[in-house]
């Protein structure tokens, strides 16, 4: 992946809510994200994500984090997600069910 993204965020509100979202995606967590929307996806996470510098199209710098789902019953099957653009994580393994 290249350091590029849609949206970058430098302000201390979204930056704090990325972070809380990365806090909930533990690495083989099996979660639902319920998107801004109004989509949802659920797969495994395969590894926690970070936050991390990216430029927008304008090459403006700041921050946003990517997550990479996968479905171990469908090896093939991968989705990246920026997690801008998640409302809400659900917890379906029980380690961290209702948590989110």
């Amino acid at each position: 992946m290249g350091r590029q993204a849609q949206r970058v965020y430098t302000d201390e509100a979204s930056i704090r809510q990325l972070e809380l979202l990365v806090d909930e995606l533990p690495a083989q967590g099996h979660v639902v994200l319920l998107m801004k929307d109004g989509s949802s996806c659920d797969g495994v996470v395969s590894a926690r994500p970070t936050v991390q510098v990216f430029r927008d199209a304008d090459e403006h710098e700041g921050i946003n984090a990517v997550v990479q789902l996968q479905r171990p019953d469908v090896p093939e099957w991968r989705r990246r997600i920026w997690l801008d653009q998640v409302l809400r994580v659900e917890h379906l393994d029980s380690g961290m069910a209702g948590e989110s």
